[in-house]
Order: structure tokens, then sequence, then C-alpha cells
């Protein structure tokens, strides 16, 4: 039963740091113009991911525009670039906003 514990609790404490969330995009400034399931002065985040579910590159394509930005793709108001936003990180929040159902 320790045993079983222990790899559980390794498995987990590996997988963290590779999984985005919510708070990283807090962090990153993200929410201030993104929510998870209404459009603010971007796209809901749920939004996005009905969009580019199926595309097997939506993850680099998305965390590029983070890094970036990018416009025209969801209206007029262009997504300002976040150079501080590692492009690692960029990939972990892409991935976590195809996710959200």
């Amino acid at each position: 039963m320790k045993r079983a514990l222990f790899v559980l609790a390794s498995a987990l404490i590996v997988a963290a740091p590779a999984m985005a969330d919510e708070a990283m995009a807090k962090a990153n400034n993200c929410m201030a113009c993104h929510a998870a399931d209404k459009k603010l002065v971007g796209p809901a985040y749920k939004d996005v991911a009905k969009k580019y579910a199926g595309q097997a590159d939506a993850a680099d394509k998305l965390a590029a525009k983070i890094v970036k930005g990018g416009s025209g793709v969801w209206g007029a108001i262009p997504m300002p670039a976040n150079p501080k936003v590692s492009e690692a990180d960029a990939k972990k929040l892409a991935t976590w906003v195809l996710s959200l159902k």
C-alpha cells in the first residue's frame, strides 16, 4: 500500500510542472482579457478550444500567438505580444486552453 501511494505521489509531482492552469494564466495576466467560459476583450478559452479542436498544430499556433501577439482571427481588437512568457510556458498555456470543453 505504501509503495502504491509513493508511486502515485511521485507521478503527480512529476506531472504537475507540465500542466498549466488558470493560476498560470492569471500570473501571466492572460485573465485580464480572457475568461474560460465567456468573452471579455478576447474570446473565451472554451471558444478557442472549439475553434482549434482537431488541429494537430493548434498548440504550436496558439503558443506563438501568446508570445508574439496576433490580430484578425477573433475580430478587430489585436492580442498584444507577451514576450515575458517563455515559449515553454506559452505551450503549456496553449495546451491547457485546448483542453477546456
